[in-house]
């Protein structure tokens, strides 16, 4: 890990950068404290890797409700009626 202060850090971004990029770890310092740390970034992890998905996308399958959302109606955000809410619910099933 390198260490630098920040005043000597101030025109080499670029060249920082290339250097994290490479795998180094910066630290940059104010006063000698340690203020700011360059690491190279995570590598996101695969979609299909992460623990519990293949089990949740088959409980999906399994109820049914894999295919939500398969459609959208093309006035899905068109504005609502001006009495939209005035007009009562319909009654559920069973409810008089």
């Amino acid at each position: 890990m390198t260490i630098l202060p920040l005043i000597e850090a101030e025109g080499q971004l670029r060249e920082l950068a290339r250097r994290v990029e490479a795998g180094e770890r910066i630290t940059l310092t104010l006063d000698g404290k340690p203020v700011i740390e360059l690491v190279p970034p995570e590598k996101p992890k695969e979609a299909a890797s992460l623990p519990g998905l293949e089990a949740f996308r088959a409980y999906k399958r399994e109820k049914g409700i894999d295919r939500f959302f398969t459609y959208i109606a093309e006035d899905f955000d068109d504005p609502l009626p001006e009495d939209f809410l005035i007009t009562p619910l319909p009654p559920l099933d069973g409810e008089k």
